[in-house]
Order: C-alpha cells, then sequence, then structure tokens
C-alpha cells in the first residue's frame, strides 16, 4: 500500500559550531552547507529509501531552492506529482545551528508551505482516499491539516501526525488522529503539563487518549519510545548511538514507522524499527543525506541482536 505523506519541503542552511552562541554574541561557524530537508520531505523520503511507494503533497517555490527539493524528490522516488509551485511565496527555508554534540536549533521561515489551504487539499481527496496512509507534521497550515485529517477518516485512512513544531491542537483534529507521534516536549505542550521522566511521558499520553487519538507513541530519543493506547503502555527501548547531528531524527523514525505499518507489522515491531532508522539517522549529518537505507537498517538490527546478552 502507498503513503502519502502532506507537508513541508524546506532548504536546509546548516551551520556548524561548537556551542550555539548566547544572545547578542558572534562565533565563529566550523562549516556551512545547505541541504534539502523539511518535516514533509524528510518523511516522505525516510520511507522510500526503505521501499515504501509514497506520493508527497505540498508546495515549494518558483526558485532555484524549489527547483532543487523537486529534483531531490524525483531522484528518491517520491512521486512528486501534487507538490506545487507558489507563484507568490519563496520555498520554506530553515536556518539551523548544531553544536559539537549533536543538538540543533532550529528556525523555520515556512514560505510556500503554508500557502496550501483547505481548498486545495480537498481538491486532492482522490489521492488521499487511496492512500494506505497518510502522514502530516506541523509545518504547514494546521486548517490544511485539519482539512486532510477529515478526508483520510471520511474514507477509513489511518493517520499518522507527527506534532511538531509543537502548538496546541483541537480535540476535533486528535479525534482523526489514528497515530500521534511527539516527543517528550511536544506531548508536555499539547497535553498541558511537563514531561521530564517516561512516568510523565505515560501520564501525558493518557490525556492526549482521552481526547481520542487512538495509539500515542512518545519519542524518546535514546531511550526508545513509548506506545500508549487502550491496550496499555509499552516502552520500546532504543539503540544507543553516538549522535552526530539529531536533525531529522524524528523525521526518520516517523517514515520508517509509515513503512511499517502499511506491511502489516504490530505497532511494537514497527516502532522498534522506526527506532533503529531514527539512531542511524543521528549518526549521519544532514537531513535527507542522513536517512537510511533497508538494507543498512537489516544490517544493524542484525548487528544489535548479535550483541544482546545471551545471542549465539
Amino acid at each position: 500500500m502507498s503513503i502519502v505523506v502532506i507537508g513541508s519541503l524546506n532548504m536546509d542552511m546548516v551551520v556548524r559550531t561548537k556551542r550555539a552562541p548566547e544572545a547578542g554574541e558572534t562565533l565563529f561557524g566550523q562549516e556551512f552547507a545547505l541541504s534539502p530537508g523539511g518535516k514533509g520531505a524528510n518523511q516522505a523520503v525516510a520511507a522510500a529509501r526503505l521501499g515504501a511507494e509514497v506520493t508527497m503533497i505540498g508546495r515549494v517555490g518558483k526558485d532555484s531552492f524549489g527547483s532543487g527539493l523537486l529534483e531531490v524528490m524525483k531522484q528518491e522516488q517520491v512521486h512528486t506529482g501534487y507538490i506545487s509551485q507558489s507563484e507568490s511565496q519563496s520555498t520554506g527555508v530553515a536556518s539551523i545551528v548544531l553544536d559539537e554534540e549533536g543538538e540543533n536549533r532550529i528556525i523555520v521561515v515556512p514560505g510556500a508551505n503554508v500557502e496550501m489551504k483547505p481548498a486545495d487539499i480537498e481538491a486532492l481527496e482522490s489521492v488521499i482516499r487511496q492512500a494506505g496512509i497518510v502522514v502530516m507534521q506541523l509545518e504547514t497550515d494546521l486548517n490544511m491539516v485539519e482539512a486532510a485529517a477529515a478526508i483520510a477518516s471520511r474514507h477509513g485512512i489511518p493517520v499518522i501526525l507527527n506534532p511538531a513544531p509543537a502548538q496546541p491542537l483541537g480535540d476535533e483534529l486528535l479525534h482523526q488522529v489514528t497515530y500521534l507521534t511527539p516527543n517528550e516536549t511536544e506531548a508536555g505542550i499539547l497535553a498541558g503539563i511537563p514531561v521530564e521522566s517516561v512516568d510523565d511521558a505515560e501520564r501525558a499520553a493518557r490525556i492526549l487518549l482521552q481526547k481520542g487519538v487512538q495509539h500515542i507513541i512518545v519519542t524518546l530519543g535514546s531511550k526508545g519510545a513509548l506506545i500508549v493506547n487502550a491496550s496499555g503502555s509499552l516502552h520500546v527501548p532504543g539503540f544507543p548511538v553516538q549522535a552526530v547531528d539529531t536533525v531529522a531524527a524524528g523525521d526518520s523514525f516517523n517514515g520508517a514507522l509509515a513503512w511499517q505499518l502499511t506491511r502489516g507489522k504490530t505497532l511494537d515491531e514497527a516502532v522498534r524499527f522506526a527506532n533503529a532508522v531514527g539512531a542511524l539517522a543521528v549518526g549521519k549529518a544532514g537531513a535527507i543525506p542522513s536517512l537510511p537505507r533497508l538494507q543498512e537498517v537489516k544490517q544493524f538490527l542484525q548487528e544489535a541482536a548479535e550483541a544482546e546478552p545471551g545471542a549465539q
């Protein structure tokens, strides 16, 4: 079954520095790079590199960044027929400061990404209703996201919503979400409570469950992920690795999760696989350049299994 990703396409402008500057401070950086990204594009390519059939819905500007992003998506075997080009807005950009610990600070200027409105997505109902699963994030117009979720719900299509960047969401939207994938910070914002531990993450997830989400998967970085649904909760351990760049960690997780679910895997199997994909992604620099291919993930999981205590 195919995956339809509805979301953002950005050109990432990445500066590497030993540490992020304080307010009013100027620092020298070590490296600058332009890297194709955007949460929607990252998630689409993450799934495509694993072997999924992926269609992307989004918008770029009629500029060099937009042309470059379209070319990258085509090279990655993502169907680009529903990525439109704005007549008035520039392609979205993200300014990323990456420190030597691999942590990032990001400012997104969404540009053409937020130009897509409910009417635009309603015109693509025939594309959404044929999907095996729909994947969305929050770097686009929220009203458009709500309209897309309503269309998917109407046709019984599962929806993965990665609620990033975090913002308050209405219960009507949450009720139409099959799989909500916040990190700890986002879970806390959505639930209205501080999240500083796995127990806090579960409490936040329980609040979101009451708002109508079917499955909440809280990503916990190197600690893995926590699944919470009507059946209970399950902590799926992560794969500790040395982080080089965490920019696309969550996006790689979501793309992998979608691919596994369309292949009929159980949720805990899908989350374990997605944890592995995320671990591999943080080990390389860049957003799209860091996303692993299926053979890399298989080898990584095999080596992890062999390293487990009691493994033959």
